[in-house]
């Protein structure tokens, strides 16, 4: 997915759906992390990918609770 299109979507989310993409994000990398250090990751540009995936959404959270 294009990231303005990404950045668009959580924009439109509410404080809860967000939540929820937080603690997926956190999930997968979590998965990716225990992956490396059980086996060989073939990518390893993901780890920065989904880091940067949770501060985006964590941002347009801090702005949707900050607006109430």
């Amino acid at each position: 997915m294009k990231l303005t299109k990404q950045i668009e979507q959580l924009k439109g989310l509410k404080e809860s759906e967000l939540r929820e993409k937080v603690s997926e994000f956190k999930r997968e990398l979590f998965g990716l992390r225990l992956n490396s250090a059980t086996s060989h990751v073939k990518d390893y540009s993901q780890f920065k990918k989904l880091r940067k995936n949770v501060a985006r959404a964590l941002t347009c959270l801090n702005k949707t609770s900050a607006q109430k």
